[in-house]
């Protein structure tokens, strides 16, 4: 007898053989059993994921010898003919080579008469996207007002290409990618019945291949037999699809996360050797970049095999959130860029390079502590939990106007130890402090628009300019109060009236001091005898809005 592939002799015959799409299954089964039957249903999805499959057990469900139900007895004529394709009374139809109008025509002259052995005369219409506008309209009608022993079954990979008047008069169900665990449990399950020897790490490597098509995952462990000699190995499963170990993409990781260029392009050099396919390597990265990212939100969230859980745990450890970032976004953008790359492996190089580059400075290359590794605690993380770092003279000058002074020592104090009494009343030059305090968002632009207009011990009292009243919020209020606690390293009554008479805002301080500096970097252009040389010599003028002030 020939070979049968893995992917026809492991189609499922019922619904308890499915695999995933239980949202699906639910539906249909409670619709067999309590007969609310529709007469036409669009099974939607990406290729492999059983959308014909199901249109096949819900034709035998209609059509069992036993009668109708969601579970077919698979021994009856009905029931073994529509497994092996020849039931008079299904009509298959590959709607991708079967486009013309004529040909929907001649299909549905045959729709009015009553079927000649099963209970119900059953179209299934593949790939059903591909026919013609005129093959639509001539299938529109019978599809509204079918004969009752007539069932149109539709299956699409792009229902989008659908008209909506095909949509509206169908049941549609759309079939969801299969989660890896479900392809590699299936998988296990295939090849222990098969008694073939497989290694866990190849069989995850073809479930990651497969991307959520059972069908490619059967039709890859297929090839991955013979490829093996009927057994298969993690190194010949890469060998085949042309991926890559992941330990030396954790190799990258870590010279990237050490800051080392060598290393870095040590290892791009060895891996080069295999000459790897680089868009998956750059695809490996990325997928790991994000497994780090999970941990570091979520602690224990990691790849399933000891080795790369402990490996990524203590990557997650080492860098920092905003350089796993960085290095996604760069990882995403190069791989859409390779391809214009003069050399692939030039261009994955320089990828390498420019996530080293531009990694944020001071992050991924902290030292952390046994107590914070043990609690999967970063070092930004860590950071954030303690008192806010002081504010970088260069940012709190751009934010302050230039006739302010520093910051007086005061403001920046640490605060009292909680056995010391109150501390005296600080007098605090709001425009600097509300530059200086670590709030971001809607608190930190109500800070901005607020001007001071008493200060009392533990009293904070401001004035927010009237323009600006969307930001009179009692959330943001109590945030700006809580920052004010910190900073001041006391407990702040906090009020925050509506109105003018606290002077001038820190942003209209700002927006001030950016006014006089275009100013003069205009003042400065047109006064340049250089720069009037030129107007007169070529009859030019200065576009207005071209000068901009050097920062």
């Amino acid at each position: 007898m020939s070979y049968q592939v893995l992917a026809r002799k492991w189609r499922p015959r019922s619904f308890p053989e499915m695999v995933g799409q239980e949202h699906v299954l639910r539906a249909l089964i409670n619709a067999l059993d309590n007969d609310r039957l529709h007469h036409a249903f669009l099974f939607t999805g990406t290729r492999g994921v059983g959308k014909t499959t199901i249109a096949r057990i819900l034709a035998k469900s209609l059509n069992c010898e036993q009668g109708v139900s969601s579970r077919p007895c698979g021994v009856c004529s009905a029931c073994r003919e529509i497994d092996e394709g020849r039931f008079v009374d299904m009509i298959e139809v590959d709607a991708a080579s079967r486009t013309k109008v004529e040909d929907t025509r001649e299909i549905l002259d045959n729709v009015q008469y009553a079927p000649s052995r099963g209970r119900y005369k059953v179209y299934l219409i593949d790939e059903v996207h591909m026919l013609s506008n005129h093959s639509f309209n001539a299938l529109l009608k019978t599809l509204e007002e079918p004969p009752p022993h007539v069932k149109f079954l539709l299956a699409t990979t792009d229902p989008q290409k659908l008209p909506v008047t095909i949509l509206s008069r169908c049941l549609q169900f759309n079939l969801k990618r299969l989660p890896l665990e479900q392809i590699r449990d299936h998988l296990i399950a295939i090849l222990a019945s098969e008694g073939i020897s497989a290694e866990a790490a190849a069989v995850g490597e073809i479930s990651r291949a497969a991307d959520g098509s059972m069908r490619d995952a059967l039709s890859l462990l297929d090839q991955a037999i013979a490829h093996g000699g009927g057994s298969l190995a993690a190194d010949g499963v890469r060998a085949m699809l042309g991926t890559i170990d992941r330990t030396r993409v954790v190799a990258l990781l870590r010279a990237l996360a050490a800051g080392d260029a060598a290393a870095l392009l040590a290892e791009a050099a060895a891996l080069a050797e295999l000459s790897p396919d680089y868009g998956g390597v750059l695809n490996e990265l990325n997928s790991a970049l994000t497994r780090i990212a999970l941990a570091q939100a979520v602690p224990g969230v990691l790849g399933d095999e000891v080795e790369e859980r402990t490996a990524l745990a203590e990557l997650a450890r080492t860098m920092g959130p905003e350089d796993v970032q960085l290095c996604y976004q760069i990882g995403l953008a190069g791989r859409r860029d390779l391809p214009l790359a003069p050399e692939p492996r030039g261009g994955f190089e320089m990828i390498l390079l420019r996530m080293l580059a531009f990694r944020p400075a001071g992050v991924g290359t902290q030292p952390v502590s046994a107590a914070a590794a043990s609690s999967g605690t970063t070092p930004a993380t860590a950071a954030s939990r303690t008192a806010p770092p002081p504010r970088p003279q260069a940012a709190v000058a751009e934010a302050v106007p230039a006739s302010v002074a520093e910051p007086p020592p005061q403001a920046h104090a640490a605060p009292a130890a909680r056995s010391a009494p109150a501390a005296a009343p600080v007098s605090i030059d709001w425009t600097t402090l509300a530059a200086a305090l670590p709030l971001g968002g809607l608190a930190r632009q109500l800070a901005l628009n607020c001007a001071l207009l008493r200060h009392e011990g533990d009293s904070v009292e401001l004035a927010l300019d009237p323009g600006q009243r969307a930001l009179h919020n009692k959330k943001w209020e109590e945030v700006l109060a809580k920052a004010l606690s910190e900073h001041l390293g006391q407990p702040i009554r906090l009020t925050i009236q509506l109105g003018a008479g606290g002077g001038e805002t820190p942003m209209a301080a700002q927006q001030r001091r950016g006014q006089e500096r275009q100013a003069e970097a205009q003042a400065s252009i047109e006064s340049d005898a250089t720069v009037q040389s030129i107007l007169d010599r070529f009859d030019g003028r200065i576009e207005p809005g071209s000068i901009q002030p050097v920062e």
